[in-house]
């Protein structure tokens, strides 16, 4: 049975640096605009088979393809999806585990499908505030954004392991 708690001691790991948190996001950044464009081709095929290439065409030329809501409920699906399956599985996306973060509880436990949603939209709404919800990290005593308040989660440094820092020499 696989544990829902991280091995390390919650209490030894610092809280991650605002310029790991951005790094991580711009590497994500660069997936997600893959997952997008993967997500936008399955609907688009899909669609086609559904009403057909020529009424697609005709639709195309008359420029009623803008703002389809199917389509923007789609990508906004794959986007929470894409951020909730590895926060769920692994406590990190993929550009978290380059730069060594990982979100978890205050106890070390993994987060829960609930933590995940209300996380996905506090960051959303920190990032409409111009960001300051990330920027929060700064001036918070406990080095907690918005998101991470929200959904009673934080953001950890996770040190190299002695046998990794050995295969490096």
């Amino acid at each position: 049975m696989l544990s829902n708690r991280f091995p390390e001691d919650p209490a030894q790991l610092q809280p991650a640096p605002l310029w790991r948190r951005l790094a991580a996001m711009f590497y994500d950044s660069i997936l997600l605009i893959a997952v997008w464009m993967v997500t936008t081709m399955i609907y688009m095929l899909l669609r086609g088979m559904v009403i057909g290439s020529e009424a697609m065409q005709i639709e195309a030329d008359a420029g009623k393809n803008i703002g389809d809501p199917l389509l923007s409920s789609s990508l906004f699906l794959a986007t929470f999806f894409f951020f909730a399956y590895f926060w769920r599985r692994i406590g990190q996306t993929l550009g978290m585990q380059v730069w060594r973060i990982r979100i978890q509880n205050p106890d070390g436990f993994k987060v829960n499908w609930s933590q995940c949603l209300l996380r996905f939209f506090g960051a959303a709404a920190s990032a409409v505030c111009l960001g300051l919800g990330y920027l929060w990290v700064l001036w918070d005593k406990e080095k907690l954004s918005w998101h991470d308040r929200f959904s009673l989660s934080r953001v950890v440094y996770v040190p190299a392991k002695p046998s990794e820092k050995k295969k490096k020499k």
